[in-house]
Formats: C-alpha cells, structure tokens, sequence
C-alpha cells in the first residue's frame, strides 16, 4: 500500500499547474507513453513543459521531467534549478528541486514517499525538498488505467512466454 502523502494541497494555482501536467500526460497517452507530464514553474509561472517520451525516442531518460529540463535549458541556459517547482501526474524522480507536486504515488519505484523518500534525504550533495502528493490523485490514477487498457503497440515483444498459473 502506498503511503498517504505528507500534505495535500488544495490551492487552485497549484491545481491549474497540475491540470497543465495533466495536459502533457495526455499528450504522452495519444503517443501511447506511459501518461507522465510536468511542468516547471518560476514565480508562479510556467516556464517549461515535458511529456514522457521513453517508447518514442527509444531511450529510457527520457521522462516527462527530463525532457521539461531540457526546453528550460535551451531558453534560458541557466545554473541551477533552485527557485523551481515541479508539477507531475506521477511521482518520479528528484532532480534538486526546491518542491514537488504530484498526484500518484508509485509503489513500484517512487521516489517521494511511495518506496523512498528522497525528498526527505539530505546528505552531503542532496538538499531536502517539499514534495505533496495526492493533488487530483483519482483523475492520476484513472489516466494511468487508460493507457493500460489501451495497451501498448510500441512495447517490446516478449522472448518468452509467461508460465501459466496454476
């Protein structure tokens, strides 16, 4: 079972930025991509987007979060990323990122809460960060259930076929 996130943010800025990460997930699900988006926010405003595009490019890094980076880099090609803020359908990884929202947790490899708590571990090269899960966490999970329902045309063709059971 995942656990219940820290905080569950009801601030409509911070809904409208989820609906916008919503917006690239479902832009990822048409390409039939695991429905992840995000977009990166400064001084309460949008300043970067990405979709998951890992069965597209056919390269694994490829995440949703990875690809808003990326555009953010190429406009501003600045240092650091402490002022930002991170919207995601899904909670993926951490990145040095003063806040983190998402609505699903992910109880096979997240990193905020679901298996680890990144958020939570400093150390010598990682500085803590909020992270609040949960925001439009049945509209997540059911954009998460019709990519599984849809399939997947572009996934790998098994070698082997599963054992039966019993």
């Amino acid at each position: 079972m995942i656990p219940l996130p820290e905080e569950i943010v009801p601030e409509t800025e911070t809904v409208a930025f989820m609906k916008l990460a919503f917006e690239q997930a479902k832009l990822a699900l048409d390409s039939f991509e695991v429905p992840v988006g995000c977009v990166i926010v400064e001084d309460q405003k949008v300043i970067s987007s990405g979709r998951n595009r890992t069965t597209e490019t056919r390269n694994a890094t490829r995440h949703a979060e990875m690809e808003a980076i990326d555009v953010l880099l190429e406009q501003w090609q600045k240092n650091g990323f402490t002022n930002k803020e991170v919207a995601l359908k899904f909670s993926r990884c951490s990145l040095g990122i003063k806040e983190v929202y998402y609505g699903c947790g992910n109880d096979k490899f997240g990193g905020c809460g679901s298996i680890l708590s990144l958020h939570k571990s400093g150390g010598v090269s990682r500085k803590q960060f909020k992270c609040t899960g949960g925001i439009m966490a049945t509209e997540a999970i059911n954009l998460l259930r019709s990519f599984y329902e849809q399939g997947n045309p572009n996934a790998p063709k098994p070698h082997r076929t599963p054992a039966t059971r019993a």
